[in-house]
């Protein structure tokens, strides 16, 4: 019986999510499962920030703990079918640490999504990349900010060549700063909203990098996987920015929180501006459903009676 499932388990259609046990692949993942269950989800990750407490208890999900540039032996040795789309997320994603882990940033961004190209390739597999909106900033002069930055708009300028000399059914989506529930929220690679929450239970003093006048534009994960699932259904090429069009400083996402702010220096490689013009991803009837100012209002009506700011 055990043989029997397996087998209609391998007969199934196959979606590859690289980066599947991550903040943003996780909730693909279960969208994937939502939507497709007549399919079944190959995660390859190298947990780097990525955790085993984003599994999904799905017998249709397998999880496989490996670099994306060793996909074609990982894909030969488990005997998985064909993939018929490629989510690729598994990569380095952080501008400021790309500095101190440039090594890791080649080898994930540029190493292993050479092969994950090549892979979808092979299989005539639809590749749906996670670009990076840091390449947009100051009429795209940023992409040369920062190690991270770079690495995506050279993948990006890579997925065209490579559609150009061999043919490559691909869509590329920008992400503008996700949040939302299993974001991280300590450590080096946490996200600012993460942050904030993590200080704010805590009654601590919310940190804002000077000036605090720089802007991002906050999209809910949610609304970033209708995006992602949207685009790889009827997007074609690149362009697709998933954002909300509307841009927070930081000193004024921190007054959401309130309390105290405690003034951190500037970073390194950080830009100064980021807005998404959704044009392009609103064309294929996508539009992002959820607040900044309405997620951080739930989030602290949630809190129990004893956290308190200690600054209120």
């Amino acid at each position: 019986m055990i043989g029997r499932r397996r087998e209609q388990l391998m007969a199934m259609p196959t979606l590859l999510v690289t980066g599947g046990a991550g903040f943003v692949g996780s909730h693909l993942i279960r969208r994937l499962l939502q939507d497709s269950p007549q399919a079944r989800v190959v995660s390859v990750d190298n947990y780097f920030t990525g955790t085993v407490d984003n599994h999904i208890a799905d017998e249709r999900v397998t999880y496989v703990h490996a670099s994306t540039a060793d996909i074609a032996t990982v894909w030969s040795e488990h005997g998985f079918a064909a993939p018929q789309t490629v989510y690729h997320l598994g990569e380095y994603s952080r501008i400021v640490q790309s500095f101190e882990d440039h090594d890791l940033t080649w080898e994930f961004n540029l190493r292993g999504t050479k092969e994950i190209v090549k892979f979808a390739h092979i299989h005539g597999a639809k590749l749906v990349y996670a670009g990076s909106s840091s390449k947009f900033g100051n009429d795209g002069q940023d992409e040369r900010l920062n190690p991270y930055a770079w690495t995506k708009a050279k993948n990006v300028e890579y997925l065209a060549n490579f559609a150009d000399w061999f043919g490559l059914d691909y869509v590329v989506t920008y992400f503008y700063n996700v949040y939302g529930p299993g974001q991280i929220r300590s450590g080096k690679y946490a996200t600012v909203i993460g942050i904030f929450e993590r200080r704010y239970e805590l009654g601590e003093p919310l940190p804002v990098v000077a000036p605090g006048t720089q802007t991002r534009d906050f999209t809910h994960v949610d609304d970033i996987v209708s995006g992602i699932v949207l685009c790889a259904e009827r997007g074609s090429g690149d362009g697709y920015l998933l954002g909300t069009g509307r841009e927070w400083e930081i000193r004024e996402v921190a007054a959401l929180f309130g309390g105290e702010i405690e003034m951190v220096p500037a970073l390194p490689g950080e830009r100064v501006r980021g807005r998404a013009d959704t044009a392009k991803a609103r064309g294929l009837g996508w539009a992002p459903r959820h607040t900044l100012d309405g997620y951080v209002a739930t989030f602290k009506a949630t809190q129990p009676a004893n956290v308190l700011n200690t600054s209120r």
